[in-house]
């Protein structure tokens, strides 16, 4: 495949899972965006935050803030005690049923691999610390 027919893909997905997500929340959207504090960032979660504003950034915000597609994943539902690590693969992979926010069901990122997961975490849990999630 080119490209081009790869980003096409890419963006028929995406927009596929926005569609869903207004679907099951009813069309309604609520913004819940929070003010993020954002830290000096390790090699690695730089890598991550790159992935993260690619992958996730429209639904949860360029800071991980939230939107109002999408919750902020800075904030104490998302502390590793509640949702661990695991938690995040497993939502990439699989989606998640909403359970928490009434944005709807969050679709599978194919677009990511476990080790990019690895690094989104990584740029997530230095934000979360920053700004007091622990």
């Amino acid at each position: 495949m080119t490209g081009k027919v790869i980003s096409i893909l890419i963006a028929v997905a995406v927009l596929g899972g926005l569609f869903l997500i207004l679907s099951k929340s009813g069309g309604k959207r609520q913004n819940t965006e929070v003010k993020v504090k954002m830290p000096v960032l390790s090699a690695l979660a730089q890598t991550g935050q790159s992935l993260f504003q690619a992958n996730c950034a429209r639904c949860h915000g360029l800071s991980a803030g939230g939107s109002s597609w999408g919750p902020p994943l800075i904030h104490k539902y998302y502390e590793p005690n509640h949702h661990a690590d695991g938690a995040f693969y497993r939502a990439a992979a699989n989606g998640v049923r909403a359970h928490h926010w009434r944005f709807g069901n969050m679709p599978p990122v194919p677009s990511v691999n476990q080790q990019d997961v690895t690094k989104i975490i990584a740029f997530v849990r230095e934000v979360q610390k920053a700004n007091g999630i622990f």
